[in-house]
């Protein structure tokens, strides 16, 4: 069945690229609602802005949501992974300002409070969206594909990175998302970004509200952030983190294999365009018990966050 949060619960800090200070507040939402942002500091116009693929507006840093009226919430994906990877369905997300707060820089915290706050079933079936046909993006730089899943599984993805920081270096990692693998695997690994690109970033007015407590930065073969990487292979971790991120922006989980190849916001966000202008390549299922099972947030329970975190 569908689920809604139980109870509202709320997070507050700085944006990582404005530095602008934000409460979020995540509220329970009816069945069939989806999952909608709210501009609480907008008086004028609409400040609804549906979570969706299409509302996307290309960033290569983070993913932002805009609506009709031009009316945005940046750095979207971690919340939106938090809610996908413990399979909140309906929720209406309350913000004060124009980007989501960082916190540490991973999903856990917001898996903490939705755990906490607890699920509530709405008695409506899940509906996903069931991938038929593969389909793939790419750039110069890496590509992305969406493609079926094998035989009772639900979204399965490969990640594959390569950087030239020894810090971070090739690495590449393969989950299958089902039955709270993002909770136990992914929703503690932080964002990063190599030292080098710092001053870039700042130059362009990103990063201004990153520290070295909410990002991992790295130098060559060095970690700068305090107590260094939470997990040896966090940086892909955090890649595949952000990749569920994008894909909730589908409207429904997806059951498919998701492979990326030093993808980014923009890819994944570019792969489910792609999707979508191909009719052949999906249809939206009801899900029954078995295939609910596979879901990313089937079974989850709070003493599968990683103590690490």
């Amino acid at each position: 069945m569908q689920t809604t949060i139980g109870t509202a619960i709320s997070f507050d800090g700085p944006g990582l690229h404005s530095g602008a200070p934000a409460r979020l507040t995540i509220r329970p939402a009816g069945a069939d609602h989806g999952i909608w942002f709210k501009r609480c500091d907008v008086e004028l116009g609409d400040a609804m802005i549906p979570a969706r693929w299409d509302m996307v507006r290309t960033s290569p840093l983070c993913t932002e949501i805009v609506n009709a009226a031009g009316v945005a919430v940046s750095t979207v994906e971690h919340v939106m992974a938090a809610l996908a990877g413990c399979g909140v369905h309906n929720a209406l997300v309350e913000i004060d300002g124009p980007e989501a707060p960082i916190l540490d820089g991973s999903s856990v915290p917001f898996v903490r409070g939705i755990l906490k706050a607890g699920l509530r079933p709405q008695g409506v079936p899940v509906r996903a969206i069931e991938i038929l046909e593969a389909v793939e993006v790419e750039t110069p730089s890496g590509w992305a594909r969406l493609s079926p899943a094998k035989p009772g599984t639900g979204l399965e993805m490969s990640f594959h990175i390569d950087f030239t920081d020894a810090a971070i270096g090739r690495q590449e990692k393969r989950l299958n998302l089902a039955n709270g693998t993002f909770v136990r695997e992914l929703c503690d690994s932080r964002t990063f970004c190599r030292a080098a690109d710092v001053e870039a970033m700042h130059a362009v007015g990103k990063a201004l509200g990153g520290t070295l407590e909410n990002a991992v930065v790295v130098d060559g073969d060095k970690v700068l952030s305090p107590g260094g990487f939470r997990r040896e292979d966090e940086a892909v971790r955090h890649k595949m983190l952000d990749a569920l991120g994008d894909l909730a922006l589908a409207g429904a989980p997806i059951l498919g294999l998701y492979e990326g190849h030093k993808a980014g916001h923009a890819l994944t966000n570019a792969l489910l365009r792609a999707l979508f202008a191909r009719p052949t390549a999906w249809r939206m299922v009801s899900c029954d018990a078995e295939m609910a099972e596979s879901l990313p947030g089937s079974g989850v329970e709070r003493d599968e966050i990683p103590a690490v975190a």
